[in-house]
């Protein structure tokens, strides 16, 4: 295996992965070679033969990698619903994994709402994508849904991939501008 700061990697074990831009699961056999691009959110997106492909950080461990506990330190508030900054924090954390801006400040979250349900605390996120034809829109949603379900107090999130307004480049941060090169 290659050491840790190379970013040729190959697979120890056979691993399911989500082909970018597409979306569709495939599994990468061990002993194939891939290319690590980046590592954002605790994702990895590798080249491999066929391919760019996201892995998950729970599958890290297939490249040599660290595979991290996904704990989320933020206590609740005194009625015991998450703590809204700890969700967006979250939120932050999730990347399309063609672009290296979080979906926060590509400005592709445009609500979080929190409600009381009989089973406690629910999120409800509306999101959109750069276009719509982006594959990757369901793996980015069940993404931030897995994100936000690691928050203290809260007990279900359902996250919405919707089409108005349409998102355009003013929607990025400065930040994202800023990452992008915009600015």
């Amino acid at each position: 295996m290659a050491s840790s700061a190379s970013k040729d990697r190959i697979l120890s074990r056979d691993v399911v992965v989500t082909q970018i831009p597409s979306g569709d699961k495939h599994t990468l056999f061990a002993g194939a070679k891939v290319f690590i691009h980046q590592v954002l959110g605790g994702t990895y997106t590798v080249q491999g033969d066929a391919g760019l492909y996201r892995i998950d950080g729970k599958d890290a461990d297939a490249i040599g990698e660290q595979v991290n506990a996904d704990v989320v330190s933020a206590a609740t508030l005194a009625d015991g619903a998450p703590d809204p900054e700890a969700l967006w924090d979250q939120l932050r954390k999730v990347y399309d994994p063609e672009i290296p801006v979080n979906i926060v400040d590509l400005g592709l979250v445009y609500s979080l709402d929190v409600t009381k349900t009989d089973e406690g605390y629910k999120a409800d996120v509306a999101m959109t994508l750069t276009a719509p034809g982006c594959g990757m829109g369901p793996a980015i949603a069940e993404d931030a849904k897995g994100k936000l379900l690691l928050v203290p107090g809260l007990g279900a999130a359902d996250v919405r991939i919707v089409w108005e307004p349409t998102w355009n480049q003013s929607m990025i941060s400065e930040e994202g501008k800023m990452k992008l090169g915009l600015i």
